[in-house]
């Protein structure tokens, strides 16, 4: 908590549909005499509206942030750094894929990092893209630097975990038993199965698993 009076710091707000997620985050930079949580929401309507209202030197916004709809957080970062280009956005997710941190960066995000980033990472992100610089943890650094550098072979833009879900896929098992199987929800499962598909140019997921196979991908 800030003074009255005193330097607040870099004025930071917090976007993420889930209230305990944010609660534990806003937890944490509130320790740090740096920064400052100015405000937070758990929508792209309540975002909008909360960046008019406490003015953020730093957005760090999750890419998924309301139930069946996708990285409606890139459509945010998109009006965001039109409507206010002095925010610096910042990606916080779970998320971790070649096309969805190209995009990110094409939508005007300064920096991306992966919710398991410690405490100590995340504030010097936050410092970074606040004085107009950038801040990649080490995967998605590698990402952008392949982009970069014009590897967009199709099988290196599939994931570790998508190449995972893609055996299981091959093995016949349903989103319900890879979930069990990899320790994640069958809403993620989806996700991954998406991007599969996306990727692969194939418009299911037994062309996804045959298509992978003739590729050598599994």
């Amino acid at each position: 908590m800030t003074a009255p009076g005193s330097d607040p710091g870099i004025r930071t707000m917090l976007v993420d549909d889930h209230a305990l997620l944010r609660e534990g985050i806003r937890s944490l930079l509130d320790r740090e005499p740096g920064i400052s949580v100015v405000g937070e929401a758990g929508s792209f309507d309540a975002a909008l509206a909360e960046v008019e209202r406490c003015r953020p030197d730093v957005l760090v916004v999750d890419l998924k942030l309301t139930a069946g709809t996708e990285y409606e957080g890139l459509r945010l970062i998109t009006e965001i750094t039109s409507r206010h280009p002095g925010v610096a956005a910042l990606v916080l997710t779970t998320f971790l894929d070649d096309d969805l941190v190209v995009r990110a960066v094409k939508a005007g995000a300064r920096g991306y990092v992966v919710k398991d980033v410690d405490t100590t990472e995340l504030v010097r992100a936050i410092a970074a893209v606040s004085s107009g610089g950038s801040a990649f943890d080490p995967r998605s650094t590698a990402i952008v630097l392949r982009t970069v550098s014009g590897d967009t072979d199709s099988s290196g833009t599939l994931t570790d975990r998508e190449r995972e879900v893609l055996r299981l896929l091959a093995d016949g098992m349903s989103n319900k038993v890879i979930g069990q199987t990899l320790f994640i929800s069958e809403s993620t499962v989806k996700f991954h199965i998406r991007n599969i598909i996306r990727k692969l140019g194939v418009s299911k997921r037994t062309d996804a698993v045959y298509t992978a196979s003739k590729r050598g991908l599994i």
